[in-house]
Formats: C-alpha cells, sequence, structure tokens
C-alpha cells in the first residue's frame, strides 16, 4: 500500500462515502419491518395482534436518546402518525419514496467509493512500474548476463497485472466490505441477538474453509509465474534470433522449446485454477447451509411462543443476513486473488530488492573534465570465479590512441568495460586523473566517455532522436553537424521524412554501415573526451568500413581513444599498441617496435596479410 501515494484526502473521502453507503444500505432493509408490521399487521384482520402492539408503542414521541432505539422507535412514530392522518395507501406511497431515495442514496455513495479505490489501484500499479523499471536500469551489467530478459520483462508486465487485480481485492477486504458485514451485524444484532451470535459462530467456520484453500493458492501461482517468465524468455530469444532460427532450419527445435513451456505453464495453470475455482461453489454451499441453519433456529425461535421475535423481525433479520453473505463471499473469493497477487509481488519485490553490484559512495567526488591520464594498477577481474583479467598495468595518457589487439575472449572488451564502471575490478585500482574511479560520481565518470560497440544499439524511434539519445536538449542543427562529422548526412538526407525517419527496432530499416554511423553521431553529439571504439568496424563490408573508418579518424581528432580491433591494419597509425593474451599483457609499443621485437602481435600481422 505504501505505492498508494499520493494519498491526500482519497482515505478520509472514502472513508465517509464507504461509512455513507453502508448506512442507506442498511436502511434499505430496516424499512422493511415498518413496512409489513404498521402497514400490514395493524390493518389485518388476522388473530395476530402484531400491528396493534406496534401501534401502542410507537402512538407517542420517544424521550430524546441518542441510541439507535430511539431513532427506529422516532421512525415509527412518525411513520404510524402519516398513517393515521393520511392512509394507508399514502403511507405506502411514502415508504416507497424512502426506500427509493435511500437506494439512490446507497449505490450514489458506492459508486464514489469505487471511483476512489481506482484511483488507489492506479496509483499503485503507476508507482509499482515506475519504481521496478527504475531498479531494472540501475543493475550492474553482470545482473543482466545472470538473469533471463524475459523474466525481468514477465515481472514487470505480466506480475504486475496479477498485483493490479490483487490491489482492487485487497483494498475491499481491509476498508470496503468490513464496513459492510458490521454494519448489517449491527442491524441484526438490534433485531435479535440471539440469531445473531448463531450467525458469527457460523459464519467464520465456513470462512475457514476458504481462507486454507486460498492459503494453498500462493504457492501454484508463483510457479504458474516463474514459468510464464520462461515463455517470456523463449520469445525474446525468438523474436531476436528469428534470422538465425530460419537460416539453420531450426523452426522445429525452437517450436518444441517454446510447447514445452506452454505445456509446463498450462499443467501449473490448470491444478491453480482447480483450486481458485473450487473457492465459489464451496463459498456458496456453505452460504447455503449456513442460510438454512438459521432459518431452522430463526423459524423454532418463531414458532415458540415465549420468543421475542416475530415474524416480520425473523424476515427483515434474514434480510440482513442475506446482504452479509455477498461482502463475507467477496472476501473469501478475494483471498484467492489476493494470494495470487502476492505471489506475484514476491517477483516484482525481489527483482527491485536485488543489490547492484556498482554502488556510488556518499559524497563521491564530481568530475567533469579529464586532464592527465587514466591508468590501471594492479587490476584483476574475473566472472565468478574465473579470472578474466591479471594483474594489469597500463597507462592511458590523454589525446592519445591507444589499441587493444589479440586472440578472441583474451579479455580487450573486459578491459574497456572497467573504464566506465560497468564493472569494477575485483583487486587493484582504476583512476582517473590520480583519483579512484570508484571515489567519483558514476554520472560523472561516464559523461567524459563516448562508446561505439560491433553492435549498434539503436532504437524503436526517428533518427534524430537516436543521434540525440541522451542529449534531449539537442538542436537540429546540432544533430546534422554530429551526422556530418560521421559521414551519416548523406544517407539520411535520401529518406523522404530526413532526420523524422523511423529507423524500427533496433534500426532494422538500415543498413550495418548506417546504423554504425549513426552510432558514432551519437557519440559525436556527445563530445566526448574519452572515445571507446570496441570493435566498431568488423562486422561491415569494405565500402561501409571505408566510410565508418573515416567517421572514427574524424572523431578521434584530439581525443584520448582506446580501440579494439581484430583487422589490425585499422591501427597501425594508434601511439601504443596492447597486446593481451588470456587476460595478461604480453607486449607494448608502437607498431614498427612491435614488428621489430617479433613475438604474438608480428604473428597475427602476418597472419592477417597472408
Amino acid at each position: 500500500m505504501g505505492f498508494a501515494r499520493p494519498l491526500g484526502l482519497l482515505v478520509p473521502q472514502f472513508v465517509i462515502f464507504t461509512l455513507l453507503a453502508t448506512i442507506f444500505s442498511v436502511v434499505n432493509i430496516s424499512i422493511l419491518a415498518p413496512v409489513m408490521e404498521i402497514l400490514f399487521g395493524s390493518s389485518s384482520q388476522s388473530d395476530c395482534d402484531c400491528g396493534e402492539a406496534v401501534t401502542e408503542v410507537v402512538a407517542e414521541m420517544p424521550p430524546l436518546d441518542f441510541s439507535i432505539r430511539y431513532f427506529v422507535d422516532l421512525f415509527y412514530y412518525y411513520l404510524n402518525t402519516y398513517k393515521v392522518e393520511e392512509g394507508v395507501i399514502a403511507t405506502l406511497y411514502f415508504v416507497c419514496s424512502v426506500l427509493i431515495t435511500s437506494v439512490f442514496l446507497a449505490n450514489i455513495f458506492r459508486y464514489l467509493s469505487t471511483l476512489i479505490l481506482e484511483r488507489v489501484r492506479i496509483n499503485v500499479i503507476e508507482n509499482l512500474r515506475n519504481k521496478a523499471f527504475f531498479a531494472i536500469t540501475h543493475f550492474d551489467l553482470g545482473y543482466f548476463t545472470e538473469k533471463r530478459k524475459g523474466d525481468i520483462m514477465s515481472r514487470v508486465s505480466s506480475d504486475v497485472l496479477e498485483v493490479e487485480t490483487s490491489v482492487v481485492s485487497s483494498l475491499k477486504v481491509l476498508f470496503k466490505e468490513p464496513f459492510l458485514i458490521i454494519g448489517f451485524f449491527t442491524a441484526m444484532f438490534f433485531t435479535s441477538p440471539k440469531l445473531t451470535l448463531y450467525s458469527m459462530i457460523l459464519i467464520p467456520l465456513s470462512g475457514g474453509i476458504i481462507s486454507y484453500i486460498a492459503k494453498r493458492l500462493k504457492r501454484r501461482a508463483r510457479l504458474t509465474q516463474d514459468t510464464l517468465g520462461r515463455i517470456s524468455n523463449v520469445i525474446e530469444e525468438s523474436l531476436s534470433g528469428m534470422r538465425i532460427i530460419k537460416a539453420f532450419s531450426a523452426k522445429k527445435y525452437i517450436t518444441e522449446k517454446f510447447r514445452g513451456e506452454i505445456s509446463n505453464y498450462s499443467r501449473h495453470n490448470y491444478r491453480m485454477a482447480s483450486r481458485f475455482n473450487l473457492a465459489s461453489p464451496i463459498s456458496e454451499f456453505l452460504g447455503v447451509f449456513v442460510v438454512c441453519l438459521i432459518i431452522l433456529i430463526g423459524g423454532s425461535m418463531v414458532l415458540n411462543k415465549d420468543s421475542s421475535l416475530t415474524g416480520s423481525d425473523f424476515i427483515v433479520f434474514l434480510a440482513f443476513f442475506s446482504q452479509v453473505l455477498t461482502p463475507a463471499k467477496a472476501i473469501s473469493n478475494s483471498l484467492t486473488t489476493i494470494n495470487r497477487g502476492l505471489a506475484s509481488g514476491e517477483r516484482i519485490f525481489e527483482l527491485m530488492d536485488s543489490q547492484t553490484k556498482i554502488n556510488e559512495k556518499p559524497g563521491a567526488r564530481a568530475i567533469d573534465s579529464f586532464n592527465e591520464a587514466i591508468r590501471f594498477e594492479n587490476v584483476s577481474f574475473g566472472y565468478e570465479d574465473k579470472l578474466v583479467l591479471k594483474n594489469i598495468n597500463l597507462e592511458i595518457p590523454k589525446g592519445k590512441v591507444i589499441a587493444l589487439v589479440g586472440p578472441s575472449g583474451g579479455g580487450k572488451s573486459t578491459l574497456v568495460d572497467l573504464i566506465p564502471r560497468f564493472y569494477d575490478p575485483k583487486s587493484g585500482v582504476i583512476t582517473i586523473d590520480g583519483a579512484d574511479l570508484r571515489d567519483c560520481t558514476i554520472s560523472g565518470v561516464r559523461g567524459l566517455m563516448g562508446i561505439v560497440t560491433q553492435e549498434s544499439i539503436l532504437f524503436n524511434d526517428t533518427i534524430f532522436n537516436n543521434i540525440a539519445f541522451g542529449k534531449p536538449n539537442a538542436t537540429l542543427e546540432e544533430v546534422k553537424a554530429a551526422a556530418r562529422v560521421a559521414h551519416a548526412d548523406i544517407f539520411i538526407e535520401q529518406f523522404d521524412e530526413g532526420y523524422e525517419t523511423l529507423i524500427g527496432e533496433r534500426g532494422t530499416k538500415l543498413s550495418g554501415g548506417q546504423r554504425q554511423r549513426l552510432s558514432i553521431a551519437r557519440a559525436v553529439l556527445k563530445n566526448p573526451p574519452v572515445l571507446i571504439l570496441d570493435e566498431a568496424t568488423s562486422a561491415l563490408d569494405s565500402e561501409s568500413e571505408k566510410y565508418v573508418q573515416d567517421a572514427i579518424e574524424n572523431i578521434m581528432q584530439n581525443r584520448t581513444a582506446i580501440i579494439i580491433a581484430h583487422r589490425l591494419s585499422t591501427i597501425q597509425n594508434a601511439d601504443k599498441i596492447v597486446v593481451i593474451k588470456d587476460g595478461e599483457i604480453i607486449q607494448e609499443g608502437t607498431h614498427s617496435t612491435l614488428m621489430k621485437s617479433g613475438g604474438l602481435y608480428k604473428k597475427l600481422i602476418e597472419m592477417q596479410s597472408f
């Protein structure tokens, strides 16, 4: 319920509207007694003297008293007076008018209280989704390598929907239905205390059975939602890899995998549904069973001449009791829904409560410039127990171009991921201008860097918004200037809608070279002092590579650049080439010095030349 804020005046309004709806609902049934006793009892020629007894009681104004009995007797008095003066038919019209007005008001207040419940529900779901997504964006990259994306998506979408349904049920159980039950039980008590006592014993017994069924649902609901997360993961992977699925004729394999998850989900869902749907027929059976017991007990009291319970009182009591069963059944049904919501809520809170491994220290130093060098001092890093980088010592001076080369899996990409603090080293220190990265603000460190990776990460939006990503206040002229530096303006201007062209999901409407040039334009617009290029040209054809390479040369001017390249011909002019193998630096120097000294670098050059 903490996610329902801001509540403001919603709670007091809800309490007032619910109380008024309850009062008028009780009044609706309370009118039945005087109608039967005063209108029909005293006017009938039967042997029963109930009407005459009532007439004698209400013939005089009751003494002032702020009790429920006083208001009941006062209503009897005025109704009886009205009957004497205006006649039975006029009184009947009057009672019907009161009844219609009371029902109208009861439903108006019930509607207003329902609107408030909806506002609270919307607040809860809006705040819950926002906080869940906020938590996702703050996780370190390591979190996403360990978790399935489909499961994360399922928690933010389908699990939140379960919670949404549960919120309304829980609000009614907590704040609405109890008001109605208390109101009707109070009216029942004043009608017949003895019969009410029997009811208060019988109803909790049947409610306990429903509660037991509801508790059994929670574990099954958790299993169902976990399975739904795996289904989302298969769908996400299939959509992302549809080209590969078709290329390898793997349709049967992926279909069987999906069918298996669906079958698993259906099995858990059926078992949960069998318990969920059991609540309603059991509650209805128990309700009728309790009503029959009340009729048996109450009927015996009416037929017993020593009892004070009259036939009309008993009918009114049954009317009240039938109204109690409605909110009581609603509570029992809500308990099953709430337990499903609790299972989904646990999965959402588990997501939000997960701790990121990359945290910012309190009072971290703000950094907005790069003046000297980035240094690795005895840095080691690994995923879980396996070390990927071992005792790395490296200096990256300002304004220099540093190239990282070596066999695949040697740790090059991991090394550059440590610079913007996507990960923290297990041991050693990385400094920027002498300050430990962990002592600086994360936004400050990443604000100094522009990153272009092998895979162009673009969004299903316009070209303008993709280039201006991360700089929402960018002007059209600034975006155009960045596109010119990246040689992207050539193809952008060929589109009918220019910079407002939608590029599709992940930029599927563009070629690989075009996507890469947009990524470079995005980095150019940011104008970072440090540029990281992670195999930015390795996946391109020769013509696209030339455009992208020209764009890279433009953007690297007067900047510190860290380049990972497999095509060694593109980095021969680097100020320093660092050769990495099995997580260790084995060679450093310029192209000419490394060629003279021989070793792995010369071997790689010769292999590519051949």
